[in-house]
This record gives C-alpha cells, sequence and structure tokens, in this order.
C-alpha cells in the first residue's frame, strides 16, 4: 500500500515537473546575453542580477505554459502526441493542481518585485503579451509569429535593463530576425506534419510563404549579427561562422532529420547544433572577456 502510495506521489511530481516544461528554460539563457556582450561576466554583482531575472522569467513563462494547456486542455485530448506529453490532457496533473501551482507562481513574481525593480516590468510585460496569446495573437496569421518572436527580444531587455546596461539595437534586431526564423521553421513543421489540423491559424498560411518567411529572417539574423560584431564588437568576427553553421545545421535538422516543430528538441537532440551553440556562447565570452 505504501508503495503504490509512493508511486502515486512521484506520478504526481513528475507530472506537476512537466506542466512547467523545464526543457523550454532553455530560452531564457537569451536573458543573460546582455550580460556577455557588455563585457560583465566578471563583474558578481552583475552575474547574480542576470540569473536572478533569467529565474523570474522561468517562472513566468511556465505560469504562461500552464495557462496554455489549460486553455487547450479538450484540444490536446485529441491530438496523437500531446495527449499523451501535455500533463493536463493526459491527466497526469488535475485542473486544481494546475491552478494552485499558477497562483503559487504568480505569488513568486510579486515577491520578485523586490528583487527585480528593473527587470520586472519587463516580464510582466512577456506574462501579458502571453497570455494574449493563448487567447486571441495565436489564431492571427503573421502577428502570431511576431508575438513569438517578441517574447525572445523581451528576454534580452530584461537581461539588459536587470544588470543596468544598454544594449545595441544590432543585437535587439538581430534576436527579433533569429526569433522569426525559429517560429517560421516550426510552422513549416507544422504545416508539413499535421496540417491545419494541429493550428486553427495554420488555414492562413501555405508551406511556400513560411518557407519564404524563414529564408529572410535567417538571412536577417546573419546580417544584422554581422554588422554588430564589425562595428562594435569586431574581436567577435571568429565567431561569425559559428552562426552561419549553427543556421545551415539547424535547417539540415529540420528538413533531414525531421526536427523544427519544436526549436527546443531539436537542440536537445542533435549534438552538433547543441555543439556549435555551446562553441559560440563559449568562443563569445572568451573573446570578451580577454578583451577587456
Amino acid at each position: 500500500m505504501n508503495k503504490n502510495n509512493d508511486t502515486s506521489f512521484m506520478k504526481r511530481g513528475l507530472g506537476l515537473l512537466a506542466i512547467l516544461r523545464p526543457k523550454q528554460w532553455i530560452k531564457n539563457l537569451f536573458v543573460l546575453s546582455p550580460l556577455v556582450f557588455s563585457g560583465n561576466l566578471t563583474n558578481t554583482s552583475a552575474i547574480v542580477d542576470a540569473v536572478i531575472a533569467t529565474v523570474f522569467f522561468c517562472i513566468a513563462s511556465s505560469a504562461v505554459y500552464i495557462i496554455n494547456d489549460y486553455h487547450d486542455i479538450e484540444k490536446d485530448r485529441l491530438h496523437p502526441v500531446k495527449s499523451k506529453t501535455r500533463p493536463l490532457a493526459s491527466g497526469a496533473v488535475s485542473k486544481p493542481a494546475a491552478i494552485i501551482l499558477f497562483v503559487i507562481l504568480v505569488a513568486f513574481l510579486f515577491v520578485g518585485g523586490y528583487i527585480l525593480s528593473a527587470a520586472l516590468p519587463i516580464i510582466i510585460v512577456y506574462f501579458f503579451i502571453n497570455l494574449l496569446y493563448t487567447f486571441y495573437l495565436k489564431h492571427k496569421p503573421v502577428i502570431d509569429i511576431f508575438t513569438i518572436a517578441t517574447g525572445f527580444v523581451l528576454r534580452v531587455y530584461a537581461g539588459a535593463m536587470g544588470i543596468n546596461v544598454e544594449v545595441s539595437t544590432w543585437m535587439f534586431v538581430t534576436t527579433l530576425c533569429l526569433a522569426l526564423f525559429l517560429a517560421s521553421v516550426k510552422r513549416k513543421k507544422e504545416l508539413t506534419g499535421s496540417g491545419s489540423a494541429g493550428r486553427k491559424v495554420l488555414d492562413k498560411y501555405s508551406v511556400e510563404l513560411v518557407d519564404k518567411y524563414a529564408q529572410m529572417s535567417s538571412m536577417g539574423a546573419l546580417v544584422f549579427y554581422s554588422l554588430f560584431v564589425l562595428s562594435e564588437r569586431s574581436e567577435l568576427a571568429a565567431t561569425i561562422p559559428f552562426v552561419i553553421y549553427g543556421l545551415y545545421r539547424y535547417w539540415y535538422s529540420v528538413d533531414q532529420l525531421d526536427m523544427g516543430e519544436s526549436p527546443t528538441d531539436a537542440l536537445y537532440s542533435d549534438w552538433q547544433l547543441g555543439m556549435t551553440v555551446v562553441l559560440w556562447a563559449a568562443s563569445c565570452a572568451y573573446i570578451i572577456v580577454t578583451a577587456s
């Protein structure tokens, strides 16, 4: 009897953890980019502030995921994959438990107001934009892609506000283009995988259209990153090949390895892509620290 209770408790615990989508927290590493590119990697106070901002962004994003799963529970139950992987749709987490967890996360965000006086407003804006996305904007073509991309720009902005530094507009535009690329590829894979059955908004797109979006966005990300490096951080010119290879490798993973519907899954599954990102980040950090 006790063994059964322990097993049930463990399953509920794993379900509550899964509803937070910790695998998606890797996206919040964008919050740390101003710390790296501002040359504050040796500033202990800045590191602590940046990490705290990242943690609270994880809390906010997990709260949004709960609302999204709660809102889409009936639709997810009809989906062949989400019906098994989404804790609410699969029954691993009950609706009352999800609501309680959501309230706890929001309470933590209020606590964050005493710690993150500068970055918290940006995190709150992110939170409400994503709520709007869940209930309305994700049904609007083009706007849905830009809303996803805006979330990444806000991550960078929150990171800058958290450590009180200015960020180059090149970085914001580069982030926007990269996020638009990832969102466009995601829509393409959804279209080629399940058609418009997965999302209502996909009725408004075609594979050819989102492929053009992806091509334009990836080129923009490369061009703007190169302009940022050459105009403001010329010592980082050696990192440009990592960016080019990363874009090539991700597109290869999408087209040939059948990844891309979830960029985070592609990053975790394709070791070459993951290694490229790690090498790029490490190179940027090393070059900036040694140059300052």
